[in-house]
């Protein structure tokens, strides 16, 4: 990668800046964004690494790469979510109606409960890729309204965006941690993660299946019979996801490293609490490149675990903030607007309560 100058330049600073609240506040400005959400962080992806000056092949080959690769093997996001489509497209009634016919079997509140927590709990295991095509799809065969739909999609998401940080094989970010970790002093293991970040990310699982069982649960009628809805999507709108998906992923590749520097130079500056509420950036930014640029050996335990929470839960405030809410919202055809009117407010408390729990545990203003 290119190098960055370690004292801030005053017009990549303002540039980037710009490009921030750019990608913040034009999808809910202008319709047209929001409907192509892909090509326009794209773009801002490219601006912002222009105005960083950071080109360089290896970047291009990791944007390129990213999609369609999962560290060294040959398969990645952009693979799984074609093969899934592709299988649900050709098998979408049978796939529908035993969706249907376990639902009714468990009862609405039951069934809510079950998906949202299984899922993230085994998104550790399976992978966050993989889970977000079986929720996308679940989901999808649901004889829910669309707002009930986006309802429990961005509820099913937080829970998966928790969950998935508990191995190294759930997703990027879990991955890099560990391998930042891996030396002295913290000498980081595959169990590593569960020993730290259990206490906080299972019960929040679980909490946030309660909530949705609660939430979603009480304004639904599932029914063993109920008719399963036809695939509404064609062939080819199967494959155009796919790409879609291959574009978001390159696009927060790019505007994660554009954006890299503000980080870099400010980062030292800001204490362990504001840590926490900067990084609700991870909304709008590749929440393993965040990881990436602040988590080091030279931090204490708890301002990693800090730090770490606040990317994991603000990546389901909106969209572009974690793989499943790209692949999800894809599929079920959700806008900003649509997934922020629950995931902001639902995100803002969550981050509340869980700051409010670190602070109790002196994790945000202890030094070690």
């Amino acid at each position: 990668m290119a190098h960055i100058s370690q004292e801030p330049v005053l017009y990549i600073v303002i540039g980037l800046v710009i490009v921030a609240i750019g990608v913040l506040a034009l999808p809910f400005a202008a319709k047209r964004i929001e409907k192509n959400l892909e090509p326009f962080f794209l773009v801002m992806g490219v601006i912002a690494v222009s105005i960083s000056g950071l080109w360089s092949w290896e970047l291009v080959k990791e944007a390129l790469k990213a999609p369609v690769m999962i560290g060294s093997l040959p398969i990645g996001i952009f693979q799984v979510v074609l093969i899934f489509g592709l299988l649900l497209y050709y098998f979408n009634k049978p796939f529908g109606n035993a969706i249907l016919a376990l639902a009714g079997k468990l009862g609405h509140k039951t069934f809510i409960f079950l998906f949202i927590m299984l899922l993230g709990l085994i998104s550790s295991v399976i992978s966050v890729i993989v889970t977000a095509c079986i929720l996308a799809e679940v989901i999808a065969a649901l004889p829910f309204s669309k707002s009930d739909k986006v309802k429990m999609t961005v509820t099913t998401c937080f829970a998966v965006g928790l969950g998935a940080a508990l191995t190294p094989l759930g997703e990027p970010l879990s991955t890099i941690l560990v391998h930042k970790l891996v030396g002295p002093p913290y000498n980081a293991d595959f169990l590593f993660l569960v020993r730290h970040f259990g206490v906080y990310v299972v019960p929040g699982v679980i909490a946030i299946a309660v909530f949705g069982a609660a939430y979603i649960g009480g304004r639904v009628s599932l029914k063993s019979g109920a008719h399963t809805p036809e695939h509404y999507e064609t062939l080819r709108g199967t494959l155009t996801r796919a790409v879609r998906v291959y574009v978001f992923i390159a696009a927060l590749i790019l505007l994660g490293e554009g954006l890299k520097p503000l980080m870099i130079w400010y980062l030292d500056k800001i204490p362990p609490w504001g840590l926490y509420w900067i990084n609700m950036t991870s909304a709008v930014l590749d929440n393993a490149t965040l990881t990436a640029v602040e988590i080091g050996p030279t931090m204490a335990l708890s301002q990693i675990v800090s730090a770490t929470m606040a990317l994991l839960i603000a990546g389901g405030m909106l969209i572009p903030g974690n793989i499943p809410n790209i692949v999800a919202a894809g599929r079920l055809k959700m806008n900003m607007k649509e997934w922020a009117k629950i995931g902001v407010p639902m995100g803002l408390v969550i981050m509340v309560i869980y700051f409010i729990v670190l602070i109790l545990n002196g994790t945000l203003t202890s030094s070690g």
